[in-house]
């Protein structure tokens, strides 16, 4: 499924493809700085970095608590062993996804670093081509028909594979340089047996998003009547 390496108290994660290439210094934005590989940044609740390497385009990403315990932990984590850690739990799944061939984008590489109890992680994964979130699409204009069943339709074929997403929300949507929907970041995401609770679960956070961004932003192209299609258009693709 994947191949790890240890280094000290580092024990890196590897997609097959790129055992061979991966190495520690991978995980660190100011190496790839060094060499002028950057080639962009997402700000958020942490940065994350866009690194170009030969034909790769990749996405670096630390792993970051939310919430109050963030404020107190940050990123530090309770080490119960390689498997439980949020970060190999995420690599696995990801991994799974794409031989369930959904749209989601490659896994490379991924580290774990222990200090007694503790852990801290990052991920590295591929760059989905010519990227653009829900947001910043709806930012710019309203979608049209065929973009919001291709999101219907998305959602529901994830949710009919048993695919739970932890933070369902319209910047983990991406529409790539050609019209297709990928899904990111599946941090404590979940293959589950499918299930009308959890997968309306998903919806209502999802609608909460919208509410949410339209709250934010002074010009947001999406209306209530946009959610009903899409409703509508999701719930003839779900399987009964």
């Amino acid at each position: 499924m994947f191949k790890t390496l240890t280094q000290g108290k580092h024990t890196i994660l590897s997609h097959p493809d790129y055992f061979n290439l991966v190495d520690i210094s991978w995980f660190d934005a100011t190496y790839w700085q060094k060499q002028n590989k950057i080639v962009g940044a997402k700000k958020g609740r942490a940065t994350a970095w866009f690194f170009k390497h030969d034909d790769l385009t990749a996405v670096l990403r630390h792993y970051w608590r939310g919430g109050l315990v963030g404020k107190v932990l940050s990123d530090q984590y309770l080490y119960l062993g390689l498997k439980n850690t949020r970060v190999c739990k995420e690599f696995s799944l990801m991994i799974k996804l794409i031989e369930l061939g959904l749209n989601v984008p490659k896994p490379i590489a991924a580290r774990v670093s222990t200090s007694g109890l503790i852990y801290r992680g990052d991920i590295i994964t591929q760059a989905v081509s010519g990227a653009k979130s829900l947001l910043d699409v709806l930012i710019e204009r309203p979608l049209n028909s065929s973009e919001l069943e291709s999101i219907a339709n998305t959602i529901a074929l994830f949710h009919n594979k048993g695919v739970y997403h932890a933070d369902l929300n319209i910047n983990n949507i991406l529409f790539n340089e050609d019209g297709d929907v990928y899904i990111i970041d599946f941090d404590r995401g979940e293959l589950k047996v499918p299930n009308p609770q959890w997968q309306q679960s998903n919806i209502a956070r999802l609608k909460r998003s919208f509410s949410k961004e339209q709250g934010r932003n002074s010009v947001f192209n999406w209306q209530s009547n946009d959610w009903e299609t899409f409703n509508v258009l999701y719930s003839q693709k779900l399987s009964a």
